[in-house]
């Protein structure tokens, strides 16, 4: 009898060891992640992911690292996404609107769409502008529309059916202006364009200008946001200008499909706690961006009506 008892508790305590490391596995996350981002360093989604992931890296306890996967107007970079495994060990931010025209967009048909990612939480919503050189002749937006009367001005965006191109598109059919636009890999080519002269307008978000309104080297000519920019106060809207004309990037972050629900929950409470810590609102302040908490419904409503939107203004 005590020999049949010492060989069950061999047998239990050889199953609770085997238990363990699968207990173990269970927590998450255990090694640091990989936050990828579509766009080239420098620019405003770069900024953005930089502060978040120093800032997540103290949340969870795990460093978080910036991946710039470039190129394909973002989809290299949201594609890679997309693809990878839904561990919660890759994750990445989803710029809106210019995700949807490589999944709208006729001439680029894609296997991706909004059902390939595991959207989590908005992080900053980036406001657009139209900004000139500061010696333009042109001071206000009404001036810009007039002046495309006589002939099509230029106007710098970064990339076909980005929030630059698509403020623009609304534009024209709101004035009947006409551009011609450059579209550019980057805002700071856009930005170089502008500067030397060789193209009329910009269209940017805020915190990708505030560098070079500080240094007096450029105009904002409106905000394309329902309220002031509190970063721009001295800047009147579209709105207040006489134009109805609401426009902006979000940026958000998001996983691959099939994100387990307590990897997802981890990861949103994590979040949460970073977004909303005064140092990091504060950080981001200094850089021009405004942080705006959307998720769960709430932010995949936002998503498919923006959508729908783009392609309405697209005709896709």
């Amino acid at each position: 009898m005590n020999r049949i008892k010492h060989s069950y508790g061999i047998l239990l305590a050889s199953s609770l060891m085997l238990a363990l490391p699968a207990q173990h596995a269970a927590a998450f996350p255990e090694e640091r992640l990989s936050l990828i981002v579509a766009y080239g360093a420098g620019g405003g989604t770069d900024v953005t992911a930089r502060l978040l992931a120093n800032d997540l890296s103290a949340t969870l306890g795990q460093t978080v690292t910036v991946q710039n996967v470039t190129g394909g107007g973002g989809w290299n970079g949201w594609g890679t996404l997309a693809r990878s495994v839904p561990t919660g060990y890759t994750i990445g931010y989803i710029n809106v609107p210019n995700l949807y025209a490589g999944i709208l967009n006729p001439e680029t048909p894609r296997e991706e769409d909004l059902s390939s990612f595991t959207p989590l939480m908005n992080h900053v919503t980036d406001y657009c502008v139209w900004a000139v050189r500061a010696d333009s002749p042109y001071k206000t937006v009404a001036d810009v529309i007039e002046a495309t009367k006589g002939q099509p001005l230029s106007l710098a965006a970064h990339g076909f059916g980005g929030d630059d191109h698509l403020a623009m598109v609304k534009m024209e059919r709101l004035t009947d202006a006409s551009f011609n636009v450059i579209h550019n890999t980057s805002t700071s080519i856009s930005l170089t364009q502008v500067l030397g002269g060789h193209v009329d307008i910009l269209g940017a978000n805020v915190s990708e200008v505030m560098a070079q309104v500080e240094a007096g080297e450029l105009r904002i000519l409106g905000v394309m946001s329902s309220e002031r920019s509190e970063f721009l106060p001295d800047v009147p809207t579209f709105t207040e200008q006489g134009f109805n004309q609401v426009w902006s990037v979000s940026r958000g972050i998001a996983g691959p499909a099939g994100l387990p629900e307590d990897v997802q929950q981890t990861l949103i409470n994590a979040l949460k706690e970073t977004l909303n810590s005064e140092a990091h609102q504060a950080a981001a302040r200094q850089l021009g961006l405004s942080v705006e908490i959307i998720d769960g419904a709430e932010y995949m409503r936002f998503l498919t009506e923006t959508q729908d939107e783009v392609k309405t203004l697209m005709d896709w």
